[in-house]
């Protein structure tokens, strides 16, 4: 059976798209559905070989295309060489997901300096870092996108998370910023905003409030409905929409 926001297509077909955090989840998913959609995508992970290369995997048998490329989002190097090797491999490079992240909780008070450092380094440093990389390319293209992923607490806060909220507000300023600057370029940026996503997350984290109860709707999200909305951000309909935080979130959040 075909997943929401898997549905073959060729919106995206001589697209390429770089997606950070692709290993599984939220973002295995925007992965297979903008490969779907007719794009070549490289998947990254920092460290998750054989999720990242199972990502590819399931691309490929869906007939897509897609490589597997390791890399720290936060190590300007490793960026470049990431984006160098996208372009080498499929000659182009269109569009940016931004969806690297690391959600974890703390007690603001045991909130040491090192932790605050690792998690703003991971979702800003490394949004900042990959479309600073990217950008000569998505200005070749066009019509280059950027997609920054946040997150439902950026907008609504959140108990023991005050790295993640934070930061996950800043891409929401960010994504503001680089929308205004690189609209003469013909670059969208804009921002999806996920809310309870079903996703495989740590069990101690599921039972904490914030994590506790559905939206409106009545159910969690789908990762494949997060990957829905990035694809048509990607894609020729939204050329007018820019410097957005749409939010995906059954109505759990109202904006």
């Amino acid at each position: 059976m075909t997943s929401i926001g898997m549905t073959p297509g060729y919106d995206l077909t001589g697209k390429v798209v770089l997606v950070t955090g692709a290993a599984r989840n939220i973002g295995r998913a925007i992965a297979r559905s903008l490969a779907a959609g007719g794009a070549r995508v490289m998947a990254n992970a920092l460290s998750s070989r054989a999720d990242l290369d199972a990502t590819v995997a399931q691309i490929r048998t869906e007939g897509g295309d897609a490589e597997a490329h390791l890399a720290d989002v936060t190590d300007p190097a490793a960026v470049e060489g990431m984006v160098a090797a996208t372009v080498a491999r499929f000659g182009r490079l269109d569009a940016l997901v931004n969806n690297a992240a690391v959600r974890a909780e703390q007690p603001f008070e045991q909130l040491a300096y090192a932790d605050w450092k690792r998690i703003t380094g991971i979702i800003v440093d490394g949004a900042f870092l990959c479309a600073k990389a990217c950008l000569p390319h998505l200005q070749r293209a066009g019509e280059g996108v950027i997609v920054n992923i946040g997150g439902e607490t950026g907008h609504r806060g959140a108990a023991e998370r005050a790295h993640v909220v934070t930061a996950k507000a800043a891409l929401a300023g960010f994504t503001k910023a680089l929308a205004i600057e690189l609209a003469p370029h013909r670059i969208t940026v804009n921002c999806v905003v996920p809310g309870r996503i079903d996703t495989s997350r740590d069990t101690v984290a599921a039972t904490h409030a914030h994590r506790r109860g559905v939206p409106p709707l009545g159910r969690l999200g789908l990762p494949e409905e997060v990957a829905a909305m990035v694809r048509m951000l990607c894609g020729p309909d939204a050329r007018y929409v820019t410097g957005q935080s749409i939010h995906v979130n059954g109505g759990g959040y109202l904006s």
